[in-house]
């Protein structure tokens, strides 16, 4: 498994703190920026860059951090294919790759401490897609993103 990673300012501290887990773990991963500053940047650049990198498939799965995760998931849901899920608690996690097959998951750095956020992300990472009676939702989903995708 192999994950793109990318942040704001606002979710810098945690996407070097999930970056960290991922070593520990021996999960390889991506770094898609910012790499070194906590200097104000524009969340919807990193988005879209791990968005790209996973319907592109040079990753299998992206992890996106901002303040409250919100802006930076808008911004990977506009890439075709993207389901970024914002998750604020481990059950939701699960749910959303159990359940809607997200390949993208978005954390809020002022939103979630250090050991929720990491949690979360365990949780996430373990979690297969159940497929059965929720693939039919998610084909509705591609459905629907390739209806106005025109």
């Amino acid at each position: 498994m192999k994950i793109g990673l990318g942040s704001d300012h606002g979710g810098y501290n945690l996407k070097k703190e999930i970056a960290n887990y991922l070593d520990e773990k021996g999960i390889e991963y991506v770094d898609f920026g910012p790499n070194n500053s906590l200097e104000s940047v524009d969340y919807p650049i990193y988005g879209e860059k791990v968005a790209d990198a996973v319907v592109n498939k040079e990753v299998d799965y992206g992890i996106l951090c901002c303040g409250t995760g919100i802006g930076i998931s808008l911004a990977a849901n506009k890439v075709p294919g993207i389901r970024c899920a914002v998750v604020s608690d481990v059950f939701s996690a699960k749910m959303s790759k159990a359940h809607n097959d997200a390949n993208m998951l978005s954390l809020g750095e002022r939103v979630l401490g250090r050991g929720l956020a990491l949690e979360i992300v365990e949780a996430w990472i373990n979690t297969e897609f159940e497929g059965d009676r929720h693939s039919k939702r998610v084909d509705m989903i591609k459905e629907i993103e390739k209806k106005h995708s025109k």
